[in-house]
Parts: C-alpha cells; structure tokens; sequence
C-alpha cells in the first residue's frame, strides 16, 4: 500500500467514524431532535453517490470509507424517522 492510498485509509477512517458518536448519542437517548433531518438526508445520498463513484473507478479507500459512512448516515436517519 503506497502514501496515497495510508492517507486515504487515514482520512476515511476519521471521517467515517465521526458519525459514530452521534449513533450512540441518538441510540442511548431515543432523542434526534438536535439531528437534522436535510443534512442528515443529503450526507446518505452524497456518500452513496462517493461509494458509486469509487466503484466505478476502483479507488478502494473511497469505495469502504463511503460505504461504511453511508451505513451510519442511514442509521442516523432510521433513528431520525423512530425517534423523531
């Protein structure tokens, strides 16, 4: 694996996992009133839209850093929908 491909690892691991705390904020409260159900729409179809493009230029980092990334803003947004 050369530099380029370390720091898009590096960097789709940060950015991913960012969403995380707020999973485990929304989960344990039941509470998603503070998430914004815009953003939180426009980030799952932007990162689709990123796991899409990786596929079809077989950039392995975009591709697991945005499907990954998509599955968390999906469960943000499912909790959106159960818990307003």
């Amino acid at each position: 694996m050369g530099y380029a491909s370390f720091i898009g690892f590096a960097a789709a691991f940060c950015t991913t996992f960012a969403l995380v705390p707020q999973i485990v904020k929304a989960w344990t409260t039941r509470s998603t009133s503070d998430v914004s159900l815009g953003w939180i729409s426009v980030l799952a179809v932007g990162t689709f839209l990123w796991f899409v493009y990786g596929m079809l230029i077989g950039d392995w980092p975009l591709i697991a850093a945005n499907a990954v990334t998509c599955a968390l803003a999906l469960a943000i947004l499912a909790l959106k929908f159960r818990h307003g």
